[in-house]
């Protein structure tokens, strides 16, 4: 029993720590993720759209605030981008996502 509380100890302040609620730099933290995602916003609203003249920014397919970057540990992050297809019934949506790699 003492093994599984420790475990489960130790899995809990894992997630704290991850989700940026732990002690250890909270008080940094949303701010340079909140920088590192307008940096990633940054790159991909110019992206053309191949059947448009228009960037994804203009079609408003990507916004600000559809990324969202979660820190895993000092080197590494999580990005997280939410998009929007131009129409609903898009065939490309899954090959976007697909081929997203930073």
């Amino acid at each position: 029993m003492e093994r599984v509380s420790g475990l489960l100890s130790w899995t809990l302040s894992r997630v704290l720590w991850l989700s940026g609620f732990s002690e250890r730099g909270a008080a940094r933290q949303p701010r340079i993720m909140e920088e590192k995602a307008l940096e990633i916003y940054d790159l991909i609203r110019t992206i053309r759209d191949p059947e448009k003249p228009n960037t994804l920014e203009e079609l408003e397919v990507v916004t600000e605030s559809c990324v969202e970057v979660q820190e895993i540990n000092e080197e590494d992050y999580l990005v997280i981008i939410k998009f929007t297809p131009t129409v609903p019934h898009c065939s490309l949506a899954t090959l976007i996502v697909g081929n997203l790699h930073f």
